[in-house]
C-alpha cells in the first residue's frame, strides 16, 4: 500500500490536511507531513531534508506520492527526490493534485490499495468531480 506525504509552507496547514486524510485512510495508510521551515511550527516556508524525512517515514516498495502547496514546495520535493536512492526515487511520484481534496481522495484511494499512478489520477482530478447544484 503506498504513502502519502503533504507538504505546506506551514507546518500547521501540513498537520491539519494530514488529519483529515488520516481520517479518510483509517491506519492503513502511512502518512506524513512536512511543513515550515523548522520544528516550532511558526515558521513558514519549506525544507528538502523535512520532505525527505517524511518520505523515509512513509516508505514502502508499492510507492510514495508527495502532495505539496505551491511554489518552493514543488523545488524542495524535487530537491528531496534527488536524494533518494535511485531505487526509491523511481517509486516516488511528485502530484499536481490540490492539497486538501487531492490528499483526501488519494488517502481514500490508497487504502482501497490502488497502486500509486492510480491513486496520483484521481488525486490530480479532485477539483474536476461535479459540483452539486446550487438549489438557494
Amino acid at each position: 500500500m503506498i504513502g502519502l506525504v503533504i507538504v505546506s509552507h506551514s507546518a500547521k496547514l501540513a498537520q491539519g490536511v494530514h488529519e483529515l486524510a488520516a481520517q479518510m485512510a483509517g491506519d492503513q495508510v502511512g502518512i506524513s507531513d512536512a511543513g515550515g521551515l523548522s520544528d516550532d511550527s511558526e515558521t513558514f516556508g519549506t525544507d528538502a531534508f523535512k520532505i525527505l524525512s517524511a518520505i523515509e517515514e512513509v516508505w514502502c516498495d508499492d510507492g510514495v506520492l508527495v502532495l505539496m502547496d505551491l511554489g518552493s514546495a514543488v523545488m524542495s520535493a524535487e530537491i528531496a527526490l534527488e536524494m533518494l536512492p535511485e531505487q526509491q526515487r523511481q517509486n516516488c511520484l511528485l502530484s499536481n493534485a490540490p492539497l486538501v481534496e487531492g490528499a483526501i481522495v488519494a488517502a481514500l484511494h490508497a487504502s482501497l490499495g490502488e497502486p500509486l499512478q492510480a491513486v496520483n489520477r484521481v488525486a490530480e482530478a479532485a477539483l474536476s468531480a461535479p459540483k452539486l447544484a446550487n438549489t438557494s
